[in-house]
This record gives C-alpha cells, sequence and structure tokens, in this order.
C-alpha cells in the first residue's frame, strides 16, 4: 500500500466539487450510465489507476454487466462481446487517453459518426477526458 502524497479532495475542496459536478451531469447524458462506466474502465486500466479500476468494474457489475465482458476489456479488439457503438467508444478513448501518440487521429474519430449523435459524442470525450483528469489524480497523489 502506497501512501496519500496530497490528500487534494481536502486541499482543493472547490477544483474536485467541479470535477464531482462534470461527473454528475455526465450521468444524466443519453449515452446512458453502462457505456460510460465501460469508458471509465478501460481509460483506467490504461492508466493504471487501481482505486478507479476497482470503484467502475465494481458499478459495471452493479450493473449486470457480464463478469467475462470485464474479463476481456482490455482485449476488446479481438474480442466479439462488444458492440460495434462499444467499439467506437473504446477506440476513441484510448485515443484520446494516449494523444501523444495517437493525435486524435480521423480513423479513431470517424466511427463515431456512426453510433453518436453530436451531443453524444462531446458527451463521450468529456467522460473520457474527465476520466484522464481523475485517474492522473489518483495515481499521481497515490490514492
Amino acid at each position: 500500500m502506497t501512501t496519500l502524497r496530497q490528500s487534494y479532495f481536502t486541499l482543493s475542496p472547490q477544483v474536485l466539487a467541479g470535477f464531482r459536478q462534470a461527473k454528475q451531469a455526465l450521468e444524466q447524458s443519453p449515452l446512458g450510465l453502462e457505456l460510460i462506466e465501460l469508458v471509465y474502465l478501460r481509460v483506467s486500466q490504461i492508466n493504471g489507476c487501481s482505486y478507479c479500476l476497482d470503484m467502475h468494474s465494481k458499478a459495471l457489475r452493479q450493473r449486470d454487466v457480464p463478469q467475462a465482458k470485464l474479463d476481456v476489456l482490455a482485449g476488446w479488439h479481438s474480442n466479439g462481446l462488444f458492440s460495434e457503438k462499444e467499439r467506437a467508444a473504446l477506440q476513441w478513448a484510448e485515443s484520446l487517453t494516449a494523444l501523444p501518440t495517437s493525435h486524435a487521429a480521423d480513423a479513431d474519430y470517424t466511427p463515431l459518426l456512426a453510433h453518436f449523435s453530436d451531443q453524444e459524442i462531446s458527451d463521450l470525450t468529456f467522460a473520457i477526458s474527465l476520466m484522464n483528469a481523475f485517474n492522473r489524480l489518483g495515481v499521481g497523489m497515490r490514492q
């Protein structure tokens, strides 16, 4: 177990409140909580945030997502358990999380257009960005 570097939640409560407000707004998104949580979990896998991995895998199990699907999430590219819509969202999540190398390529963005409205693409991009921010807090401060 690591020691918390800084208690960012008590040191910067107003900033954290803004993050939480954004998360609550995303919960009302037409994307649906299951897809948002799936994206949160995949981003957290990439970033290695154990706190978020635990939280989002539990949330998905509570939504009755099959454990087999959670078990293969890291290998979604080669697994048939994910819909084309989920695949488009997961690819965009990976692209934005690996921004220095992906540059948010058109090949990663274009599939979204077949499955999501403009608002949903915006919400999805906010969700991915928010989870990356939360992961950086958790990993950086050793939560």
